[in-house]
């Protein structure tokens, strides 16, 4: 995996950016190998042998010579440290989602709030996160949703943008040798535009832009989006959706309205509206 990270991002960088003479004729895209080598300051033997797997214990200081050298940003910097396992162990990761993290959630009754795990897992969501992802059974992955529920073609406006957002973020956040990233990649897979994306080696991390989406049940709406990393539990992170003021605070108002007014009506449902009660419902 260092290798194909390495390669991938070689090909990326233009010649010119990097100083370097591009008027002969290349072979390859991007930057060869021995070029890498003479920016990073280290030898074209040793650099071929880190994108061949021969070298697999590169220092912290080799690794940031090779990040300048490819023009990494800080996300894709911290994964190739991630790669060669050079990152101080961050703890013990946990699916457990802390009652006072949920109870946070809860109270955040006019904006969409889910805990999610390093996998993209929706592990503990709000009333009205559970509102939003309606339209999707379960809504229990974000990437899974994204690429393999029928129902992403039409919930996502920008399904492209949120596709290699999806993948850049899962790169990013999991645990690059776990088998549980290997059988994820191999589902989603099914997907060609996944396995197309994720054999781009692109890194990013969740930012404070927007999203869009068209709700079946009130229609688009646009939301900001806030990610924290949860201090207490390595690996968990709480994501807050944010409306401006206008008419996606009124759509936003809307959804949650709807729901309430369907569950109500609904035999065996729970007669009072989840947003209602003040509890955030924690998945499985």
């Amino acid at each position: 995996m260092l290798g194909e990270f390495l390669k991938a991002h070689r090909a990326r960088v233009n010649p010119e950016d990097a100083g370097l003479p591009s008027h002969t004729q290349r072979k390859v895209k991007g930057l060869r190998r021995e070029e890498v080598a003479v920016l990073a300051g280290v030898s074209a033997d040793y650099y071929a042998r880190l994108e061949q797997g021969r070298e697999t214990n590169p220092s912290a200081q080799v690794l940031d010579a090779l990040s300048r050298a490819l023009r990494l940003d800080t996300d894709a910097r911290a994964h190739l440290h991630r790669l060669a396992g050079v990152v101080a162990d961050e703890g013990h990761t946990t699916d457990q989602v802390s009652p006072e993290l949920r109870q946070l959630i809860s109270g955040m009754h006019d904006m969409p709030a889910f805990v999610m795990s390093s996998y993209l897992d929706l592990l503990a969501t709000n009333a009205l996160a559970d509102a939003l992802y309606e339209p999707f059974a379960p809504a229990d992955n974000l990437a899974r949703m994204a690429f393999l529920d029928p129902a992403a073609a039409s919930f996502y406006p920008r399904w492209k943008w949120v596709a290699q957002s999806t993948v850049g973020n899962l790169r990013l956040t999991a645990d690059p040798s776990s088998a549980r990233l290997r059988q994820m990649i191999a589902e989603l897979s099914q997907n060609s535009v996944f396995k197309e994306l994720w054999e781009n080696h692109e890194v990013r991390g969740k930012t404070q832009d927007a999203k869009e989406f068209v709700h079946p049940a009130v229609g688009p709406i646009k939301l900001r989006y806030h990610s924290f990393d949860v201090r207490e539990a390595p690996g968990q992170f709480l994501v807050v959706y944010q409306a401006e003021p206008g008419p996606n605070a009124d759509a936003l108002k809307l959804l949650a309205t709807s729901r309430a007014t369907r569950e109500a009506a609904s035999p065996g449902t729970t007669p009072v509206p989840l947003w209602l009660t003040g509890t955030a419902r924690s998945r499985p």
